[in-house]
């Protein structure tokens, strides 16, 4: 009996472990504009122009048929703020450009939807916090099994309500942005 237990303890981790092919690359996140953890440059910012930052993803896992992105800030000092819910991004997009349009539908990206940030309005708002210490914001994009396929304008909530059960992975980029006081 012992050495039966002794079997099946050397067997589970291998039968628990998810399979990962030859050479497959883990699900990620990057941008151009700066590096995981590093300063977010004020040009994506309101203290800029406030435009979205090139951001590129590799490694996606196998069944993934669309996107989706949620950009928010866990410092603020109010709690959570959304920043940017853009979804139903198919699965051939492989990356943003800089700059997309806070159309409902942004052009260029396939149908996707931009759903309403905390700033009350489509599309991106970059980091905008008070004066003090450096707040973080995370980017998170989540490989979905399909398309949400609810209208644009849904609120985060509405949308990871949709995901529920959908996430075949999730990838992260965490930048930094700090305000100054003025005068």
């Amino acid at each position: 009996m012992g050495r039966l237990v002794l079997v099946l303890a050397a067997v589970t981790p291998a039968l628990a472990a998810p399979r990962i092919r030859e050479g497959a690359m883990a699900f990620s996140l990057t941008s151009s504009a700066f590096r995981n953890g590093e300063p977010i440059p004020t040009k994506h910012t309101c203290d800029g122009p406030d435009v979205s930052p090139p951001l590129a993803w590799h490694g996606a896992p196998d069944g993934t048929a669309a996107f989706a992105l949620i950009v928010d800030d866990p410092d603020a000092p109010g709690g959570m703020w959304v920043h940017w819910v853009l979804y139903d991004v198919p699965s051939t997009v492989e990356g943003l450009a800089e700059q997309v349009d806070d159309g409902a539908t942004p052009e260029g990206l396939g149908g996707a939807a931009q759903g309403r940030n905390d700033f009350r309005r489509l599309g991106y708002g970059g980091p905008c916090p008070p004066p003090g210490p450096a707040h973080r914001y995370l980017f998170k994009l989540y490989a979905l099994r399909r398309p949400l396929g609810i209208a644009p304008g849904a609120t985060k909530a509405d949308v990871e309500r949709a995901m529920a059960g959908q996430i075949l992975a999730m990838a992260e980029l965490m930048g930094r942005y700090q305000r100054r006081s003025r005068g």
